[in-house]
């Protein structure tokens, strides 16, 4: 079967007539694949904390939960999804660049690890602990980290953390609070990084930062939270993520860095739901206009919004027609020409054509413009 589809031709038939089209199905088994393979190659001291964001579909979480992950929210809807597990506390991380004092107050009636972005939180903190409350802070690094996706942003300027140079500043504002304690690092610098000799030189930067502040601010850290961008291949032609090598670069960082006894956190997210997803809609519309083909199908960015975010399409294939070589500039329902899914190679499509986009495990249904021009919520089909 095609890795970059999580259901073969016959199945994608089976649950188009069972939930109707569009719809989207996650197979469970996939899902539970992708987090095993992780899990195996990683040192003991690395923490799996699934990234709620790409996907909060309630079985796949409480799948994710049964296999010992802790997950990773950045909102007050993802903490009260995370909420209904009943994970004891410790288990739950709560991010976010503007928290209202009613996601800290959950936040904290849950025990929830706090990824501090500012002097704000801390202060908030402050006011609603009851007692010695650990926190992570998120600092936004100087370093090079070779990273132009415009979702990270580079190493320029950012809403997110604290910039490493305003750190010192912010300890000795700190300094004066009596409850609320820095005992964790957050830094996320990557995206959708399939290299693992790019992510592992990325995650060595973050522990020389923690180095540092350790050194120069005597910090003393439970936890460097390494944040997600652990990629997956989107097209035939592009390598998977190389696990084996991933874990080896992790474990040789914990080796030089010995000075560190704590946990380190991944955040995986697109990684561990992508490919459990696909997205199957109908062909509605074959139209020619000025030398451009046009499939037009029942669902748009209202569903798949990534291919306008990052100017890449998802994987798709026609179901039962095999390979094509048709250029089609496929479009969605939504009256705006930004309703576009991609230009890719089909064979001769035809009006009610079923196809299948791969890949929509993660930053499908949830990242869309799902309640634009108030067309219905596709159904999500769950397949153990």
């Amino acid at each position: 079967m095609n890795p970059l589809f999580a259901f073969d031709d016959a199945q994608c038939r089976s649950l188009a007539e069972a939930h109707g089209t569009p719809c989207f199905a996650y197979s469970g088994a996939v899902a539970e694949a992708q987090f095993r393979a992780l899990r195996e190659v990683l040192p003991s001291r690395v923490r799996l904390a699934y990234a709620v964001k790409a996907n909060p579909h309630p079985k796949l979480l409480a799948h994710f939960a049964s296999l010992g992950a802790s997950f990773d929210c950045a909102s007050i809807g993802e903490l009260e999804r995370v909420e209904t597990l009943g994970l004891p506390p410790g288990r739950t991380f709560f991010a976010g660049p503007g928290k209202r004092e009613a996601e800290l107050r959950k936040a904290l009636a849950l025990g929830v690890r706090v990824q501090a972005e500012g002097f704000e939180d801390l202060a908030r903190l402050e006011a609603l602990a009851a007692g010695a409350l650990a926190v992570n802070l998120r600092v936004h690094p100087a370093f090079d980290i070779d990273e132009g996706n415009r979702i990270i942003g580079g190493s320029g300027p950012s809403a997110f953390g604290v910039d490493e140079e305003d750190v010192p500043e912010l300890l000795r504002r700190a300094a004066s609070l009596r409850h609320v304690r820095i005992r964790g690092l957050h830094v996320f610098a990557a995206s959708n990084q399939r290299d693992a000799s790019k992510l592992i030189a990325i995650h060595g930067a973050v522990l020389d930062l923690a180095k540092r502040l350790h050194e120069a601010h005597g910090l003393v850290f439970e936890q460097i939270d390494l944040g997600g961008g652990l990629g997956v291949p989107y097209a035939p032609e592009e390598s998977p993520l190389d696990l084996a090598a991933l874990g080896r670069g992790l474990s040789g960082l914990l080796a030089r860095h010995a000075w560190f006894t704590g946990e380190l956190i991944l955040e995986p997210g697109r990684f561990l739901a992508g490919p459990c997803g696909v997205y199957l809609a109908r062909v509605m519309r074959i139209k020619e206009s000025r030398g451009t083909r046009f499939a037009i199908l029942e669902g748009g960015i209202n569903h798949l919004i990534r291919p306008l975010l990052t100017g890449e399409p998802f994987p798709v294939k026609a179901v039962g027609r095999g390979e094509g070589t048709i250029p089609y500039t496929l479009a969605g329902p939504l009256c705006t020409s930004l309703d576009r899914l991609g230009e890719v190679a089909l064979p001769d499509l035809r009006v009610g054509d079923l196809l299948a986009f791969g890949t929509t495990g993660a930053y499908g249904l949830n990242e869309g413009m799902t309640h634009f021009l108030s067309h219905p919520v596709p159904p999500e089909a769950w397949v153990d």
